[in-house]
Parts: C-alpha cells; structure tokens; sequence
C-alpha cells in the first residue's frame, strides 16, 4: 500500500492547512470537496479511503489498529513506550503526530522521538486561559523545521487566522470545514 504523506500535505499548502474529523466517508468526500488537506478518522476503514486522495490520520487506534492511514496520532508517554509506538509506527510506513498537552511533554517528546510533526492541544488550558493561547502558548517551543498542528475544540475563522499568523501549520477541526475557510485557506 502507497501511503500518502500528511506531512508533504501540509508543508505544501498555501497558507495554514486544515485537517477535517469525519466520521464516515460521506464526510470525508464532503471534506474533501470543501478544502480540507487532510482527513482525520477515529475509526480507519477502507470506505473512507477509497472516497478521498488526502492522507487520512488515525486519531485513536495505535499503530496496530491504524490499517490504511497514512499517519497516526500517538499520545506524549514514558520514553519506552513512545519509542515503541513510535519504532513500529516507522516499520508500517506510517508517520507519527506526537499529541502534547505541555512544554514537559514536548520536550521529552522531542528528545526520545524527534518526531516531524506535533499536535498541540489546549486540554491543560486553565479556566482563566483560553483553548487557542494555551496552544500559541506552546508554540514557540516547537524546533524550526517540525510542523505544528493546533487541535481546538470549536475554533473560529479569526482564530484559525491568528494560528496561521503565529506559524502553525495545519488545525484539527470537528465540524464545517467551509465555515473556516470559506472560499479557501485564509490569507494572512
């Protein structure tokens, strides 16, 4: 099986790219129609694949579990268990994301894996801090030359505009993707 490179997806795009959460293939063919560079899947099978060419990141199963993704999302843990996911992962061809939740995380997710892409999440963010500054927050910690991904539960237009504004690459989104981008990726 070929895989599609998300990373290539995303370094490629004009703009900051955004990554759609289906839950069917009806979803992701819609997605796909709509702008999205990249489709994100609890449930990896083989009727979402064959109804889009964007990679598919498997947000849940491990690597194992991941069948026909092109990438899968791997939660920050202790070093052998992250190098072990992380190892078998590179022996399916599969590319990791490294979810981090802190600036603890992902340095000690950059030092055992040094993985090309990072999924930053706001759940560590506080009530009196927003979900989008805890992401921004984290950012400046990512080495050049990785991609960052923010995920937010809801985000706005204006906030996926100032996550492309401060550098991040690509949003996870649940929902309307043509609501983010309208009549395309934003232009900062």
């Amino acid at each position: 099986m070929t895989h599609r490179r998300l990373s290539q997806a995303i370094a490629e795009g004009d703009g900051i790219s955004v990554l759609v959460h289906v839950g069917d293939a009806d979803g992701a063919r819609r997605a796909e129609a709509s702008g999205a560079e990249g489709i994100v899947v609890r449930d990896v099978d083989e009727d979402v694949r064959a109804q889009t060419l964007l990679p598919l990141l498997a947000y849940g199963p491990g690597p194992e579990e991941a069948g026909v993704a092109d990438a899968v999302v791997i939660a920050a843990a202790d070093e052998e268990t992250l190098t072990q996911r992380a190892a078998r992962c590179h022996e399916l061809g599969i590319e990791i994301v490294v979810r981090v939740r802190d600036d603890d995380e992902l340095e000690q997710v950059l030092e055992y894996v040094d993985p090309e892409i990072v999924l930053l999440t706001a759940d560590t963010a506080g009530d009196e801090q927003a979900p989008l500054d805890r992401v921004l927050e984290l950012l400046p910690d990512v080495p050049a030359g990785k991609l960052a991904i923010a995920e937010l539960a809801d985000p706005s237009r204006e906030d996926v505009e100032e996550l492309e504004r401060a550098g991040i690459d690509a949003v996870l989104v649940f929902g309307n993707v043509e609501a983010l981008v309208g009549d395309g990726v934003p232009d900062v």
